[in-house]
């Protein structure tokens, strides 16, 4: 045998230098145990159509199981000069059963044995991510309903808008973590056909059962055509799209915690082991997890970004280019199982300091828009009630009141229906609670959100 598997049309050796640079078994070992997985459910149907004998098969079979334990104990040797997983486990197949072992590669080619390695591999990681995705979302709704009446000002443009609910906060992260949820089911079921078959680029000669091998491997069904079989990337690329969009999440999160965790804030203290000191000023305790995860976001929307720059110009069917697939969408499944269950872990167990929270929403004008709603109700039209607490706002800001603070003579130089039901109407709980309509930040709206975001969970 010639020192690759492939060198029978080749009269020198590869360049020593073009060996190490064009190898991917560096990062692609991580796929071993797809690649054995995809194997043995090759070698099974190959035995069953009788293209070999059930005998070859078993011997193959067995090969490939003790080279699992080998790598699995860290008995295997991976080796550069044999490029790839696919590569490494084959020579070794051969080193161990003898020439039957190169029967395995009957019927298929690198390029439908690498799609169905990364589809097996992905669809794995995708249902840990899952997981992690499920875990963070019950640790938001642990925190909303341990702090129910805990009230915060809501901001637009971080200014200070109306009161609501800090679960309600809390809820709306659910909500965005939810529709990543949805992304990544939509993506597993593109992701869960097999491309195994399709061979190098137009299929077989071989009487094969794609089929088989897809119900062997827990697949949904087949791909359809044998040439976007082995040059489809789309899986990859969706998922690096569903992870950016998850990290974008994350960071806006994380862009709050930073906040809030901060002196001039102070509405929650992060546990300590997840926050770092400084090594000079010994007050310090930094928010370094939700600050590196809003840094990792870049990471991953670069990720995104190299896949689809790798595949905008490449024609049909493989290219060696595909190679530089891997990489990236490993090192954003890392980033994304990293980052969201060190989230987790944080959200449960930060503690909240509801009386900073409710000092806070009880400053900058809070309850304005309860004022004219309240005026819009006594038969006002809105914009006349928004100019009427227009002008009360700044009589409150040239006497150094707020709104709950003024006197019912007060209130009325500006308009002649209010009256002394005006003060139960700017009472922060009475901003809350009366904005329960389905998705508001009443108690009660917040209560049946809780309760139907558990259920979809459990």
């Amino acid at each position: 045998m010639t020192e690759k598997l492939w060198g029978g049309r080749f009269s020198q050796p590869t360049d020593k230098f073009v060996e190490e640079f064009t190898a991917s078994i560096q990062f692609d070992q991580r796929l071993y145990r797809y690649d054995i997985q995809g194997s043995i459910a090759h070698c099974r149907m190959l035995a069953k159509q009788g293209i070999i004998a059930q005998e070859e098969a078993d011997t193959i079979i067995t090969g490939l199981r003790e080279i699992l334990a080998e790598i699995e104990h860290g008995e295997f040797e991976f080796s550069i000069a044999r490029e790839d997983i696919h590569m490494n486990v084959e020579a070794r197949l051969i080193e161990k059963v003898g020439p039957v072992g190169g029967k395995l590669h009957t019927a298929r080619s690198r390029n439908d044995q690498v799609a169905v390695d990364v589809r097996l591999y992905l669809r794995d990681e995708v249902d840990a991510i899952r997981a992690a995705l499920t875990a963070l979302q019950k640790a938001l709704l642990g925190q909303a309903e341990g702090n129910l009446d805990v009230i915060m000002p809501g901001y637009t443009h971080l200014q200070t808008a109306q009161p609501i609910l800090f679960s309600h906060h809390l809820l709306a992260y659910v909500e965005m973590f939810a529709r990543d949820a949805g992304r990544l089911k939509d993506l597993r079921a593109r992701l869960n056909v097999l491309p195994l078959g399709a061979g190098a680029l137009a299929g077989t000669t071989f009487p094969i059962d794609r089929e088989w091998v897809a119900r062997e491997l827990g697949f949904d069904g087949v791909t359809r055509n044998s040439l976007d079989s082995v040059s489809d990337r789309d899986f990859a690329i969706e998922f690096c799209s569903f992870a950016a969009l998850l990290m974008m999440h994350l960071s806006r999160l994380a862009e709050e915690l930073v906040l809030w965790s901060s002196a001039d804030f102070a509405f929650i203290d992060l546990s300590d082991g997840f926050c770092t000191g400084s090594s000079i000023m010994p007050q310090k305790k930094n928010p370094d997890v939700p600050e590196l995860v809003r840094g990792k976001t870049g990471r991953v929307y670069g990720n995104l970004i190299a896949l689809l720059t790798l595949m905008k110009s490449l024609p049909l069917a493989y290219n060696k280019d595909m190679q530089e697939d891997k990489e990236p969408l490993f090192d954003t499944i890392d980033t994304v199982r990293g980052s969201l269950k060190v989230f987790a872990e944080m959200i449960a167990q930060m503690t909240v300091n509801a009386t900073r929270m409710r000092t806070a929403a009880a400053r900058g004008f809070s309850t304005a828009t309860d004022v004219a709603d309240y005026l819009v109700r006594k038969g006002l039209p809105f914009r006349q009630a928004h100019e009427v607490v227009g002008k009360t706002v700044r009589y409150c800001i040239e006497t150094g009141k707020d709104i709950p603070e003024l006197t019912l003579d007060e209130f009325r130089q500006f308009s002649k229906k209010i009256e002394a039901d005006i003060f139960a109407a700017v009472t922060l709980e009475a901003s809350v609670n009366a904005r329960k309509a389905t998705g508001g930040t009443a108690r009660l709206a917040v209560e049946q959100e809780i309760a139907r975001a558990r259920a979809v969970l459990s």
